[in-house]
């Protein structure tokens, strides 16, 4: 079997401190709790994890100092992007080791070279407002750093999708420097996936010539309504994940995973060949 690398990606975890529970209704902290136990159960395990942002629901410093402790147990490393949700000092604070946050002084951007797929993390967040945005600078990076390693398998992350889903009341909170972004993305075809969050919901959509994976929420999803005056609501749909499988064989695929507990698996075939 050729080379592999496993990336699991888990979004919009909205960690609150105290017990408190989020829209005082969900359960955040242990939501996160379940996913984390879930991702170590996992055969074969993956090598990292991605988490595309909203990491906190109000980037308080004792959020994420929850935050911190819940992920502690997980068993592979882990890599954290910036949401609306989140406040780039504090989140750089909590997690002093994690020295890829500090790769640039204003902007939570980075690159992880270490890896067969190559990890970028780019901050698409505005200080105060849900919507994001890539100004030339953030752009800019990104460019520079994808031109330095034309031949590498990449994966592109960021919190906001680069695109409109249908569900208006989140529409208006996305990104929105996305012509920009798929300019860049278009020059350079190693890019395997762009991936990102902020939806809750599991989305894809075609993309300057790639795919774009939105992943849903370790907790609430956002309700499934794309009539563009719905209100703003969310569901107790069943949490999930995404696991990105790259082979050199054949690229990189997408499963998506649920965190929730379900029954099985149970066989196919007994002794005498399809159950019947």
């Amino acid at each position: 079997m050729s080379r592999q690398f496993i990336v699991a990606q888990i979004s919009d975890l909205h960690i609150k401190a105290g017990g408190r529970l989020s829209y005082k209704r969900v359960d955040t902290l242990r939501a996160l709790q379940h996913a984390v136990t879930r991702l170590n159960s996992l055969r074969p395990r993956p090598d990292v994890v991605v988490i595309t942002g909203d990491l906190v629901d109000f980037g308080r410093a004792e959020e994420y100092a929850t935050l911190r402790q819940a992920l502690q147990p997980l068993q592979m490393p882990f890599y954290l992007i910036a949401g609306n949700h989140d406040e780039r000092q504090a989140l750089r604070a909590a997690f002093p080791e994690h020295g890829y946050l500090h790769q640039q002084d204003r902007f939570l951007q980075w690159c992880i070279d270490d890896y067969p797929l190559r990890l970028i993390g780019l901050d698409s967040t505005v200080p105060g407002q849900p919507h994001g945005e890539l100004c030339p600078q953030r752009l800019a990076w990104l460019e520079q750093t994808l031109a330095a390693a034309p031949a590498k398998p990449t994966l592109v992350m960021l919190h906001h999708p680069p695109f409109i889903s249908g569900i208006g009341h989140m529409d208006v909170q996305r990104l929105f420097s996305s012509e920009q972004l798929a300019a860049v993305i278009r020059r350079h075809p190693q890019v395997e996936r762009v991936l990102c969050g902020h939806l809750h919901r599991s989305i894809q959509q075609r993309f300057a010539g790639t795919l774009v994976c939105c992943c849903p929420g370790t907790s609430h999803q956002v309700a499934l309504d794309i009539d563009p005056q719905a209100p703003s609501r969310f569901v107790m749909e069943p949490p999930a994940y995404l696991l990105h499988w790259w082979t050199e064989a054949q690229a990189l695929i997408t499963h998506t995973g649920m965190l929730d507990e379900y029954a099985g698996p149970y066989p196919f075939f007994d002794a005498h060949g399809l159950i019947d």
